[in-house]
């Protein structure tokens, strides 16, 4: 199963309506996304702050899904100051350090850092099924909602066949190499993997048939009419619109 290292806590921000959340972080995030100004940004980003510290997330589970982002984020600082046009900071022989390469390189930086933030305390602090519901419940398409609660349940089931295979074929010799023969083995798991999966999913499909299954999503979860569902969304777009709208007016 997908990890949902978030999903389980007491805060308010885990016991708020799905659709709720889904929304206040797509404001948000689109919000600071438009974002061009460093004074604008850094409100955002200590929005995003205080989101995770109100959701009482684990600061060590938090860095570790941040890590692939900083390894993302050192590329860029790597290549665009060196490679933007612009006034020079410095120069050694035909390196060149630039101001606009560097500025571009730390506007990605806190948008990149205040969207995560934000995404991870809104979203990733519900369970997929969850996330499901509140997609369903915003009238997105029932198709996509399937989609990703089939994709969610059954990744792990089709990563554990294709260990299988790989074990399989290692107990009849198998040894990977970088070599034409490991190429195709490789290749004929790939294949054998494709039409297992094909096969449960047929199967799948008949016992959701014979189970009721008429392509309506239904959910176990219920949320009550909460006031401050309201006074939260409200709040965040309010938020974003208001920082947007003085951003274009005042820079």
């Amino acid at each position: 199963m997908i990890e949902e290292p978030f999903a389980q806590g007491t805060s308010f921000i885990h016991n708020m309506e799905p659709r709720i959340k889904i929304l206040a972080a797509f404001a948000l995030s689109l919000a600071a996304s438009l974002c061009s100004h460093f004074s604008i940004i850094r409100v955002y980003l200590l929005i995003s702050v205080i989101l995770v510290t109100a959701a009482r997330l684990n600061f060590g589970a938090l860095a570790k899904r941040l890590k692939p982002l900083f390894l993302f984020l050192s590329m860029i600082w790597f290549i665009l100051p060196l490679t933007f046009e612009g006034r020079v900071l410095y120069h050694y022989g035909r390196i060149r350090i630039t101001e606009p390469g560097i500025l571009l390189s730390a506007m990605i930086t806190f948008k990149s850092i205040t969207i995560v933030l934000v995404f991870t305390a809104l979203v990733a602090t519900m369970t997929v099924a969850s996330l499901g519901n509140g997609l369903h419940r915003l009238h997105l398409p029932d198709k996509l909602v399937f989609l990703l609660l089939m994709c969610y349940r059954y990744i792990a089931v089709i990563e554990e066949e294709y260990n299988r295979l790989l074990r399989a074929a290692k107990f009849r010799g198998f040894i990977p190499r970088t070599d034409l023969h490991s190429y195709k083995t490789f290749a004929c798991l790939a294949g054998m993997l494709f039409v297992r999966a094909s096969l449960r999913a047929q199967r799948v499909h008949k016992a959701m048939l014979c189970r009721g299954f008429n392509g309506k999503f239904h959910t176990l979860d219920v949320f009550l009419p909460n006031r401050f569902n309201s006074i939260f969304l409200r709040a965040i777009v309010c938020m974003s619109l208001g920082l947007f709208i003085y951003e274009q007016i005042w820079f």
